[in-house]
């Protein structure tokens, strides 16, 4: 069976710090890019960082840069992402979502469409 078991939310105090984690099992890891995915309240589901362990490519929204970091344990299929200086603008159910890699590991990241798997939400809060 395909899973992939988020871990890592929280509650966060603004300009702090957390780790989020996906652990994924059931398919060929390096067929797919794992992504990081949020919705906050209101707001469409937005995608924010990928990692593609095929080619090590990453991927991150403009939002994100510079504060965010994605990499992967491959030994244990797992894929983090480490987010710094943290914001309310930051509060969101991340998800963890496997899609497919191309030729370039991350080029259908960030794209809902092109997502094959979910995993469960995990809710960040970060207070002001």
């Amino acid at each position: 069976d395909v899973q992939l078991q988020a871990s890592g939310g929280g509650l966060v105090q603004a300009g702090g710090s957390l780790r989020l984690s996906c652990a994924a099992s059931g398919f060929i890891f390096d067929d797919y890019a794992i992504n990081w995915f949020r919705q906050a309240p209101g707001k469409e589901r937005e995608g924010v960082s990928c990692f593609a362990s095929r080619d090590g490519s990453t991927y991150y929204a403009d939002s994100v840069k510079d504060r965010f970091t994605i990499y992967s344990d491959n030994r244990n299929n797992t894929v983090h992402l480490q987010r710094n200086s943290l914001g309310p603008e930051d509060t969101a159910v991340y998800y963890c979502a496997a899609t497919r890699a191309s030729y370039i590991g991350t080029y259908y990241c960030g794209k809902l469409e092109r997502v094959y798997y979910w995993g469960q939400g995990t809710l960040v809060t970060v207070s002001s």
